[in-house]
């Protein structure tokens, strides 16, 4: 009988503190675990991210950066993908929905096939926001309405506040704000880990980066720099990207971090540097 007792006894403690955890994680105070390796963008506000969820809205950014938009569609951009698809470039949705924006094929926004490649995606949905009128003005959530036609029209404002965090530190305004942790066995490495960062540089950013002595980006300012900067750490995790290094930062894969370096490691405003896994 006693060990009924403290057996039922231990099952409603059990209760109570998953109660607990799961009520202080809704208030904000304790985070929920995520899937994947962890992003944190710090940049007036926090903002974590899951390796995938990350990388897609770097790519967003660096699409919107390309067609010289300004920080308030790449900020419409990011909210718009949160709520459609939490930056997961999904295979299905309402109806017949697909991708980072939830885009139909049957309104005339692609075919599958394109609409599921995140830079295709991008690039529709700014074309079809800069065709809306007045959109500048607008709250983000009309603005997105506006676009999207969505059965849920203010549902976007709710990730106003996240969108303006990654928008600012993907756009390079915020020094060593994304900061992604990678574990485990690199996806790439060497050769096929290098082309891997010179083909996504050349298709989000239109770039030839250079291959000797690692790859090296040159960039006419600090803003340029840490925009390149952020998004290779925001792509770390599937092209085995080992550092990261602009003017006296250096991050560094396992742990995750931003720090100073001085001497040799620093490199200056004028170029970043990545490393890959050898």
């Amino acid at each position: 009988m006693k060990n009924k007792t403290f057996a039922i006894v231990a099952v409603l403690a059990l209760v109570v503190a998953l109660g607990f955890f799961v009520s202080q994680s809704f208030k904000g105070t304790i985070k929920l675990p995520l899937l994947g390796p962890e992003c944190t963008v710090k940049a007036d506000g926090e903002v974590t991210l899951d390796s995938v969820q990350m990388a897609n809205a770097a790519t967003i950014s660096a699409v919107g950066m390309r067609r010289k938009m300004s920080e308030r569609a790449i900020v419409v951009a990011l909210a718009t993908a949160l709520q459609e698809s939490k930056l997961e470039n999904l295979d299905t949705g309402d109806r017949d929905s697909v991708g980072l924006f939830q885009q139909r094929p049957s309104q005339g926004w692609g075919t599958p096939e394109q609409i599921q490649d995140p830079r295709y995606a991008a690039d529709k949905f700014y074309t079809a926001l800069k065709k809306v009128k007045g959109w500048k003005k607008m709250r983000v959530t009309d603005a997105a309405q506006k676009v999207q036609r969505s059965a849920y029209p203010n549902a976007y404002e709710k990730w106003a506040d996240e969108s303006e965090v990654l928008t600012k530190a993907l756009t390079g305004r915020a020094t060593g704000a994304v900061e992604c942790t990678v574990s485990g066995e690199p996806a790439l490495r060497g050769a096929a880990a290098a082309a891997a960062l010179t083909e996504g540089l050349r298709l989000d950013w239109g770039l030839d980066a250079s291959q000797d002595a690692g790859l090296k980006v040159a960039v006419k300012d600090a803003n340029t720099g840490w925009r390149y900067a952020h998004w290779l750490v925001s792509h770390a995790q599937t092209t085995g990207l080992e550092r990261v290094r602009f003017a006296d930062r250096e991050w560094n894969a396992p742990d995750g971090k931003w720090q100073p370096v001085t001497g040799d490691r620093r490199v200056g405003n004028d170029t970043v540097v990545a490393e890959v896994f050898r």
